[in-house]
């Protein structure tokens, strides 16, 4: 089909994304972001698993550092996008790339790539570090419960970094989409967690959050748990695509 004013010719898809590509690499905050996500995570481990009680889940113990280092993994998600939204970047994006949805996808794909690279990385030092600490809590965790959670958890902070992208967009403001994903995912939902009873196993960091235990209770495991969060991730980059394509750069 020919190419006409209101449907701009086709990118091929490896420049775009190499494109938006150069620009995480070279933001400063952005790689401060990702080596936060390791530092943190993998501290907060290595403590938990130091004074750990013999009664608690090891697995969550030795990962339980991700659920203080995701903020990092949010932070890198909203940033990477609202810097298009300061100084006139957008503009000069879509003028590169008139398709908007198109340029959107490389964005997404550029953030979830290193995202998912980064957070299976610290999922596994985080296993490690907090190891050392658990003592015999750590034998009785078999090679197939700690790969799932390594793997889970990986998942896990990508789609939280991608849930913030997609808010991001949407708000047109990354203090905005951190405005409501910090306090939310820090006070929140455990808040509503004591009076919603089950409810709240279908917010998105605590359905994906059971990724990271090696027991749980209720509706959801580990992965029917990431899957709810993929589909909360997936709304919020549909909204945010939707703000992209419908309102002005």
């Amino acid at each position: 089909m020919a190419p006409t004013p209101d449907r701009p010719a086709p990118f091929p898809f490896a420049p775009v994304l190499h494109s938006e590509w150069l620009k995480i690499r070279t933001l400063r905050s952005l790689l401060g972001a990702l080596l936060a996500l390791f530092g943190v995570s993998v501290a907060f481990s290595a403590l938990a698993g130091a004074t750990s009680e013999a009664d608690t889940d090891p697995l969550f113990t030795a990962l339980s550092g991700a659920t203080v280092g995701q903020i990092a993994a949010v932070t890198f998600g909203a940033t990477a996008v609202s810097g298009e939204f300061h100084g006139g970047a957008l503009r000069l994006s879509l003028a590169a790339v008139p398709r908007r949805g198109h340029w959107f996808a490389a964005k997404a794909t550029a953030i979830a790539v290193p995202a998912l690279a980064v957070g299976l990385v610290t999922a596994l030092a985080a296993l490690l570090a907090a190891r050392a600490g658990l003592g015999e809590a750590a034998g009785a965790l078999t090679a197939g419960e700690q790969v799932r959670a390594v793997v889970g958890c990986g998942l896990y902070l990508t789609l939280m970094a991608l849930f913030a992208a997609g808010l991001a967009a949407l708000l047109r403001s990354g203090v905005g989409a951190l405005s409501v994903l910090i306090p939310f995912v820090l006070v929140v939902s455990f808040v509503i967690g004591d009076a919603a009873g089950t409810a709240v196993d279908f917010l998105p960091d605590r359905a994906g959050q059971i990724a990271l235990h090696g027991t749980y209770d209720g509706p959801l495991g580990p992965w029917s748990g990431l899957a709810v969060t993929a589909l909360w991730t997936a709304a919020a980059l549909l909204a945010g695509a939707w703000s992209i394509r419908r309102r002005d750069a």
